[in-house]
């Protein structure tokens, strides 16, 4: 296991401080505010600790709310409400709190496993991860700094990665990628959804700027989460290679919506996403000029 992704997976080891309360802490950055993906990770941590899993029962969904910026220099506690103990499932909500205020909201639900009908939508032909450029093979010292350092999760874009400078020209609103976590996990299912889970929120807002010739760290934009869902179709490992394809396809009203897919290296269709995040910017980009815009790189 590489360095980050141990640290990675030291801040989802939640410290239990009371009956269904946990403590979480966030790793050393320069960041303003903590990571969504971190928080929604960590929250499922704590649901999953408080689920007898003797019968196998994994998570199958859950649901979030972002609610405030969470501040990465101070603790999370995470509060569990023991919603339901039903004979094939489990379901539990969670608080993430700071400062005496919730800073984010999760249901989720966990499955017995069970056998019944199956069909999925066929994952598309893409080229193998190992035939890809890694993050500092695609971008070399022209981002420097804090995005050269280690990385928990390795990402090996399909075609151009959508955070390739402020000079972007607009583009559709998908992308693709192979991720896993940069090291080798022990086998604990609920440890690789939760790993899952923390990829998810790295890229999938990111396809809804895409058509604006937007990036994340744009000063014309403001990019928020405010919510996202996830619903686990089938077992996986967060330390295989995982595909995971996005699109965009709304946005309106200052909201912009994601989907994604992601398949295991042997084509299931593992886990879908979807996430609706704030998107306002400063330039008057509208819906008919960046389709246009669109028209003329095409």
């Amino acid at each position: 296991m590489t360095a980050a992704l141990d640290d990675l997976v030291a801040t989802l080891d939640l410290e239990a401080v009371e009956v269904d309360i946990y403590r979480g802490t966030s790793p050393a950055g320069p960041g303003l505010r903590v990571f969504g993906g971190q928080v929604a990770a960590q929250a499922l941590v704590a649901a999953g600790r408080t689920v007898t899993r003797d019968d196998l029962r994994s998570v199958h969904s859950l649901q979030a709310y972002f609610l405030r910026p969470g501040d990465p220099t101070i603790p999370i506690l995470y509060e569990v409400d023991r919603i339901r103990d039903g004979r094939s499932f489990t379901t539990r909500r969670v608080a993430a709190i700071q400062r005496g205020e919730a800073i984010f909201h999760l249901s989720a639900s966990f499955h017995v496993p069970e056998e019944g009908v199956a069909h999925q939508t066929p994952m598309p032909p893409v080229p193998d991860p190992e035939t890809l450029p890694d993050w500092r093979e695609r971008h070399g010292e022209r981002l420097g700094g804090w995005h050269d350092r280690p990385r928990p999760v390795d990402v090996r874009y399909i075609g151009d990665p959508v955070r390739n400078g402020p000079d972007s020209p607009p583009r559709a609103p998908e992308h693709a990628m192979w991720f896993r976590a940069d090291g080798k996990l022990d086998d604990d299912p609920m440890l690789h959804a939760c790993i899952v889970a923390y990829a998810s929120d790295l890229t999938l807002l990111d396809t809804i700027m895409l058509p604006h010739g937007l990036i994340w760290d744009d000063p014309d934009a403001q990019q928020v989460s405010l919510d996202h869902a996830m619903w686990f179709h089938r077992p996986l490992r967060a330390d295989d290679w995982l595909l995971y394809t996005q699109r965009s396809p709304i946005a309106a009203g200052g909201r912009g919506l994601a989907v994604g897919t992601i398949y295991t290296r042997n084509g299931d269709l593992a886990v879908t996403v979807v996430q609706e995040g704030l998107l306002r910017t400063h330039r008057p980009t509208t819906a008919s000029e960046a389709a246009r815009s669109l028209s003329a790189k095409r």
